[in-house]
This record gives C-alpha cells, sequence and structure tokens, in this order.
C-alpha cells in the first residue's frame, strides 16, 4: 500500500470517528433544559410577561402629575385695526366761535385729508401678521372616584397573571417533551427486542432446516417459521420507522435541527420502577399549586377590579390645572412684537349625569365577575376529577407492570423449556412458534407498562401542580 493511501485512509477513519464522536447524549434533564430555551410559546409567554410588566409601571404613573408642552405659529394676511374706516368723518363741522374771536361762519365743513385720516387709523392698527404662541402645562389628579387605585390593582394582577400563564405553558412543554422522550426510549428498547427475536426465528430457521435435512421436521415447519420470520422483519422496519418519526418530533421540540442524531441517556439503561404503592394525591395540594387555578383566580379579582372602575363612574372627578403660556405679539405689553407670558392656576371639577348608561355597564362587570367566578368552580371541580382519573390509571399502570414482569418471567421460563424440547425432538416447531409469541408479546408489554408507569407519574404531578423541573424521573 502506498504512503499516499495509507494517509488517505487515516483520514477517512479520523473524520468517521469525529462523526460518532459528534453524536450528542441527552439526559431527561438536558433535554428539558433545551425545551425550555428553544421552545416558541414560552419566549412569546415570557414576552407577555414584559408587557404585563410596563403595563403595570405605566398605570402606576397615573398617580402623579402630566406635564406638556405646546407651540403654534400663525400667518395672517392682514393686521387688525381697532379704528373702523366709518368712525373716522371726512369733514369737520365748526360750531359757533364768535363768542371766542374766532371769525368764522358756524357750520363751515372743513374736510380731513386722507393723509391725515391713514395715520389715525395707523395708530389703531395692531401688527397679527406673525403670531408666535406657546405654553407649558401640568395636570394632577387629585380625587378620580377610585379609578386610579382600581387600575392599578388591575395591572398587578394582570402581571401575575402572565407570570401564571407562562407557569402553565412549562409544565405543558415539560409534559410533551418527557412523553416524547419515553415513547423514543421505549420504541428503542422495542427495536433491540425486535432485533432479538428476528434472531431467535434466524436462529431456528436454520436449526429446522438442518432437521428438515436430517428428516425429523417437516417442509411446512421449515415454512411457518419462514412466515414468522417475514413479520419479524416487517415489525423491525415498522419500529424503526417510528423510531426516527419520533426522534424528529424529539429534536423539534428540543430545538435542534430535524436530522441531527440524538442518543438518550435512557435508551441502554435500565429502567428502575418503584414496586410500591402510589401515595394517595392530596387534591388541597392541586388546588394551592395549580397555576390554572391561579389565572382563574387573578382572572377573578380583575373583573372586580373593572367592576370598581365602573362604579367610578358615579363619582366626581377632581384635577388640579397649572400653566404658563408665552405669545408674540406680547399681549400684556400693548401687542408689541416681543414675547411676554403669564402663568394660571385651577381647579377642575367634573360630575357624570350619565347614571343609566354607568349603571349598565357596572350590571355588565358585575355579571362578568360571576362568570369568571362560574368557571374557577368549574375548574376545581375538573381538576378533582383529573386527578382521581390520574391517581387511577398510575395504581393500574403499577399493577399492570407487577403484572408484567410475573408473565415476562414465565414466557422466559416457556421459550426455555419449548427450545430444549424442540431440539430433542419432543416438542412441535409450531408450539416453539408459540413459545417466541408469547415471550415477544410478554416483553413488548412489560416496555410498555414501564414507560406507562414514567408517563402516568408526569401525568400525576402535572396534576397536581407540582413542578415537572424539580420532579426526577
Amino acid at each position: 500500500m502506498s504512503k499516499r493511501n495509507f494517509l488517505w485512509i487515516l483520514f477517512c477513519f479520523g473524520a468517521l470517528s469525529g462523526t460518532i464522536s459528534a453524536q450528542r447524549t441527552l439526559s431527561l434533564e438536558d433535554a428539558r433544559n433545551l425545551a425550555i430555551q428553544n421552545n416558541k410559546h414560552l419566549k412569546m409567554a415570557s414576552e407577555e410577561e414584559k408587557v404585563a410588566y410596563y403595563e403595570k409601571k405605566e398605570a402606576y404613573l397615573k398617580y402623579f402629575p402630566k406635564f406638556s408642552a405646546s407651540g403654534m405659529y400663525i400667518r395672517n394676511e392682514k393686521n387688525l385695526n381697532l379704528i373702523g374706516s366709518s368712525a373716522i368723518p371726512g369733514s369737520i363741522t365748526i360750531p359757533d366761535l364768535s363768542g371766542i374771536g374766532i371769525p368764522i361762519p358756524p357750520g363751515t365743513q372743513i374736510p380731513i385729508p386722507q393723509e391725515l385720516s391713514d395715520k389715525i387709523r395707523s395708530i389703531g392698527e395692531l401688527d397679527i401678521k406673525n403670531i408666535w404662541v406657546g405654553s407649558i402645562s401640568m395636570t394632577q389628579p387629585l380625587f378620580m372616584g377610585g379609578r386610579i387605585v382600581a387600575y392599578n390593582d388591575i395591572m398587578k394582577n394582570a402581571q401575575e397573571l402572565a407570570k401564571s400563564k407562562k407557569d402553565t405553558e412549562l409544565q405543558d412543554v415539560i409534559a410533551e417533551l418527557d412523553a416524547s422522550y419515553w415513547q423514543i426510549v421505549s420504541l428503542a428498547y422495542k427495536k433491540d427486542l425486535a432485533e432479538s427475536y428476528l434472531r431467535l426465528l434466524q436462529k431456528m430457521h436454520a436449526d429446522v432446516g438442518s432437521m428438515e435435512s436430517e428428516g425429523v421436521a417437516t417442509k411446512a415447519d421449515v415454512l411457518s417459521v419462514m412466515v414468522k420470520e417475514n413479520e419479524a422483519d416487517m415489525t423491525l422496519t415498522k419500529v424503526d420507522n417510528g423510531l426516527s418519526l419520533a426522534r424528529m418530533l424529539f429534536n423539534q421540540l428540543c430545538g435542534l435541527e430535524i436530522e441531527e442524531k440524538v442518543a438518550l441517556a435512557d435508551e441502554k439503561r435500565e429502567m428502575l420502577i418503584s414496586t410500591e404503592a402510589p401515595i394517595t394525591p392530596s387534591i388541597e395540594e392541586a388546588l394551592l399549586n395549580r397555576p390554572e387555578i391561579k389565572s382563574l383566580e387573578l382572572a377573578t379579582k380583575i373583573y372586580k377590579g373593572k367592576e370598581k372602575i365602573e362604579r367610578a363612574e358615579f363619582l366626581p372627578e377632581l384635577g388640579l390645572m397649572a400653566a404658563y403660556t408665552w405669545t408674540n405679539p406680547n399681549a400684556f405689553d400693548g401687542f408689541q412684537n416681543t414675547f411676554g407670558g403669564m402663568w394660571n392656576v385651577g381647579l377642575k371639577l367634573s360630575v357624570p349625569l350619565n347614571f343609566m348608561t354607568s349603571s349598565a355597564k357596572l350590571s355588565a362587570a358585575k355579571a362578568q365577575t360571576r362568570i369568571q367566578e362560574y368557571q374557577l368552580e368549574d375548574a376545581k371541580e375538573k381538576i378533582e376529577l383529573q386527578i382521581n382519573q390520574s391517581a387511577f390509571k398510575l395504581n393500574e399502570a403499577h399493577k399492570r407492570y407487577i403484572s408484567s414482569e410475573q408473565n415476562m418471567e414465565k414466557a422466559n421460563e416457556n421459550l426455555r423449556y419449548a427450545t430444549l424440547g424442540f431440539e430433542e425432538g419432543v416438542i412441535p416447531a409450531s408450539d416453539v412458534l408459540a413459545a417466541h409469541t408469547a415471550w415477544l408479546s410478554a416483553h413488548s408489554e412489560m416496555i410498555d407498562s414501564q414507560i406507562d408507569v414514567k408517563l402516568c407519574n408526569v401525568y400525576l404531578n402535572k396534576a397536581l401542580g407540582r413542578s415537572l423541573t424539580n420532579v426526577k424521573q
């Protein structure tokens, strides 16, 4: 072998080793952490929690005064004239002035020149072609009928509600992840079981073929074994396809690439199932810890807060107002083209008179509160039923596990005796095939019962409102 070919083989072997070692192995805890980090619904719940926080912060600011600044500029075509053109006569009638020695006949009309008339009118002209107005104002609520206090209580409960919804979403994500995790473990066990079953049938096929050659087995025995072997091969294909699809779903829940190869820590590990009877669950624990109950209780408080807001419509509102205003032309100095201003302060009292409309809104708010209370009572009843169902299923799963364990031991013993009897020629091939089938069924039932106990524990803990992140499997 040339040096070049040897180096090429080393390179391919190194690349293959790197690919194999790159495959990650995840424990259930690792998978949960990945799902929590990458789940889109949890990210949306976190953003909703931020929204609730800032809305609560905005509600608190309603206790404080509001400041605003405004400005305006107007360009007018003409100036303002306080002396009308009709106010200046065209001429002056001279009265009798003979008494003071002025020899002008009374009634003489002396015309007023247009230039003088224009000068008189210009005295009353105000320059308003360019008007500038600016102001800074402040409004401080003094009494709003309890509306601001109720609104702050609503936003506080809304923030707690957002946290509770996030907890609910977290529990759902973990429960879904656990179900996917244990489904892969179950299918991995069943794949190993199907491969073992296929190897048994292949060995039996070879043994029956040899016995047929020796004349101690018939062609029918060989064909029966071949049929079972083909069925086992098809079963292995189905399990393998199901395992591939289950891994894709698991990767999607963990936020990984769909085609990424991930090994699970429990695939090759013996499952340890406690044979002790499950402890009777506590309904009080569930009603205290379930995030759904907390959410409905908070929703009820929110609607009670809305009742207070609608009740505030019957009460007067009192507010303090203050402002400083600038104008140009200066209205406080003969409308000169300079800026001038003044401050003002006052109280605003608003007394509602629309009692019929407010009464209807208050009645509607009370009805919505009662709806939430009914939903809360209904949820408590359904949760109690769910807990009892979960407890019954867990008890049933434990009994099924104990029974399947006993059946598996008997199936193993039955297969051993059938195999020995077949090799000694005292048991027909059909009985051995039946023993193989019983062995496969018992082992498959054992795997299902183990996974069932695992998942029933998850669902019971979830029903009791326990944090699944703290529950070890």
